[in-house]
């Protein structure tokens, strides 16, 4: 603890004695001239006795005193001349002379040489003054030893903690106390204010919780300043009970409390029946989320409603600028109608379909953009320009009789609809002429008369038909047919039916048919398409091409090659073939009333032979019984069996076998259906 006086600060450890206060007096006596061992009444009242007149001199002018030095006031107890000495005259500036010694302030306050010998600290005076001081000091130092014995190990006199006094109590009785009236706040709904809205905060799920430990560092142990013990006795010490935060739960309150929020409505400008109007920016508020946190932070332990602030939404657009872009953009773009020529055709944007095209929004610099909407612009000109626009046309093939030829590709020419809207900026701001030029570019097809020629397609590689079909399965066979017609697959490429067909419903023109569900007779969507697969898959078998990939039937269908047969299902069940040839192959598909022919055309190298085995293994069905009525079919069945293809592949020139690849399937039993 460090010891301070009235006067000033002493030597830190260092008690206070008597002979300090005289020592500090003494010093005061020389700084002020006041002899310490004169009699109360050696300092005389100025009107005691006249002053003494002065004389002008001579060479004194005015403003000016003479330097000659004056004399003393008599002291008791000094020599008689210093009673007796004759005053010596000076000059003021009124010309009237006047003793130097008549000044008897200036006398009183003249430094005294102090006698030789003389201690300051053994006069009368100086021994009381230096004893009533250390009896004070001492006094005050038994007062804060006193007051800081007896408050040893109590809460600092006048804490307060969130609301709560504990100033004087013992720690443990105090933590109690805190904890009991603090720690249910953090679960009860805290109401809070934002602007005009009110609604509630649960501290607990906001992430915040008491810190006890960081609360009791904070509110710390017994002051040893004096001063701030002497100040507690009138003044309380509030402390913000610390928290423990779960920052994103509390990121997550903040969320919440942002819907409270009113944003910017930026200013832009909207157009009525082709008439521009401006609508100012209207500014919003929104939660300062920096200060609210620091304000829930140190007063939600209060339990008390809270005010959190907001502060001022950004605004991106400056409400001139809406002016702005409603006089020199939005009033010109509507003002009379924009013409675009093309070849042979042109097209018109009036003030209506102008104003539908055209928008606005935030530049970056606080003003506005015009935006055109190029969809609703090509909208509204593609019909107008459509007879201008020569679309591309791919190569294609056409068959007549056993010969094949190549139909030329053509080249397009259409609209370069970025290049043609750009110039739709610069004239709906113009004044003058408002017509502009369409931009066109051409376009080469995919499959190019010289690409077609050059996949030397010349011959037929492969064929095969199936029948004993009729009816809706018709109708499904012959649509498929006419989508696969015409397609080139070019050298060591894969063909898959799905990917080529896409999705078989009745969008597409396919229509419910008779299928095989697990044995038993159904309908679905179409239906028959497998019929087509297995003739698609033969003629790919027989030109040579190499198998990617098919699944046969799990039951035996008597007008299909067993074991050389494939299904399909839309997006499950696929079809797939590699063209391994050095040339490309034209898949040629047609089908009338009852059966369906494909054709694979390209150039023929190799000659197939397929050689069915015997049926091995037969498994006899087992029956189901039905309930009688529309969904029952009843049917005699059929065995299952294994059986295998051999696919012997020769070369078409020397006769010589390329390869020879046995296939093995096995065929499950078609159950008899009963209906009773």
């Amino acid at each position: 603890m460090t010891s301070e006086s009235t006067a000033g600060r002493g030597v830190p450890g260092r008690a206070i004695r008597p002979e300090d206060g005289l020592r500090r007096l003494l010093e005061f006596s020389r700084d002020t001239g006041v002899d310490p061992e004169a009699p109360t009444d050696a300092f005389p009242r100025a009107e005691d006795e006249p002053a003494a007149p002065r004389a002008q001199t001579g060479g004194t002018g005015p403003g000016e005193v003479d330097s000659q030095p004056t004399v003393p006031l008599a002291v008791p107890g000094r020599a008689a001349a210093s009673r007796t000495a004759t005053p010596e005259v000076t000059a003021d500036t009124s010309g009237a002379g006047r003793s130097s010694a008549g000044g008897r302030w200036d006398a009183a306050h003249a430094r005294t040489p102090m006698p030789p010998g003389k201690s300051p600290l053994s006069t009368p005076l100086a021994k009381r003054i230096g004893i009533a001081f250390g009896a004070v000091v001492a006094l005050t130092g038994l007062a804060y030893l006193t007051d800081l014995l007896l408050s040893s190990g109590q809460v600092p006199r006048g804490t307060v903690v969130a609301g709560i006094d504990i100033g004087g109590m013992n720690p443990e009785a105090a933590d109690a106390r805190l904890r009991a009236e603090i720690d249910p706040r953090a679960t009860t709904p805290l109401p809070v204010t934002i602007g005009q809205e009110q609604t509630t905060i649960v501290p607990s799920a906001a992430g915040l919780h008491a810190d006890w430990a960081a609360t009791w560092s904070r509110i710390g142990g017994q002051p040893l300043d004096p001063i701030t013990r002497l100040t507690s006795l009138w003044h309380t010490h509030e402390v913000v009970v610390a928290s423990t935060v779960d920052e994103a739960a509390l990121d997550r309150e903040f969320t919440t409390l942002r819907r409270y929020d009113r944003p910017t409505v930026e200013g832009t400008i909207v157009f009525e029946n082709a008439r521009p109007v401006g609508v100012p920016p209207v500014p919003g508020r929104i939660l300062d989320v920096a200060a609210a946190r620091t304000i829930l932070l140190d007063n939600w332990a209060l339990g008390r409603p809270l005010d959190l602030p907001e502060t001022t939404a950004p605004m991106t657009v400056r409400p001139e600028a809406v002016d702005h872009a409603l006089r020199t953009v939005a009033e010109p773009a509507v003002s009379a109608p924009i013409t675009l020529m093309g070849k042979g055709v042109s097209a018109t944007l009036d003030p209506e379909q102008l104003a539908s095209v055209l928008s606005f929004e935030p530049d970056e610099h606080g003003g506005l953009a015009p935006v055109i909407d190029h969809e609703i612009a090509i909208g509204l000109l593609a019909p107008q320009l459509a007879e201008s626009e020569v679309e591309p046309k791919d190569a294609a093939f056409t068959v007549t009789g056993s010969t094949i030829a190549v139909v030329p590709a053509v080249i397009g020419e259409t609209i370069d609809w970025p290049k043609t809207l750009d110039q739709l900026s610069a004239l709906i701001i113009a004044t003058g002429e408002r017509a502009g030029e369409v931009a066109y570019e051409k376009r080469e097809p995919e499959l190019t008369t010289e690409a077609a020629q050059a996949l030397n397609i010349t011959e037929v590689m492969g064929k095969f038909t199936t029948s004993g079909f009729s009816g809706p399965s018709g109708v499904n066979i012959r649509t498929v047919a006419d989508k696969v017609n015409g397609a080139v697959v070019a050298p060591g490429d894969i063909f898959s039916l799905n990917d080529f067909t896409g999705p078989r419903g009745v969008a597409e023109g396919y229509v419910e048919s008779g299928i095989i569900d697990h044995g038993r007779p159904s309908t679905a969507v179409g239906g028959g398409i497998s019929q087509f697969a297995t003739t698609l898959f033969n003629a790919a078998y027989f030109a040579g091409l190499e198998d990617a990939g098919h699944t046969e039937h799990s039951y035996y269908i008597s007008r299909y090659p067993a074991a050389r047969e494939a299904t399909v299902f839309d997006g499950v069940i696929d079809l797939r073939f590699r063209n391994n040839t050095a040339n490309g192959v034209y898949i040629e598909a047609f089908a009338n009333s009852s059966t369906v022919t494909v054709r694979m055309w390209g150039v023929k190298t190799v000659d197939v032979e397929s050689v069915t085995g015997e049926r091995t293994r037969p498994t006899e069905p087992a029956t189901v019984t039905l309930p009688e009525g529309e969904d029952c079919i009843a049917t005699e069945g059929a065995p299952g069996f294994t059986v295998s293809d051999t696919r012997i592949v020769t070369d078409h020139y020397t006769g010589r076998e390329i390869t020879r690849t046995r296939h093995t399937v096995t065929y499950d039993p078609i159950p008899v259906v009963e209906c009773e």
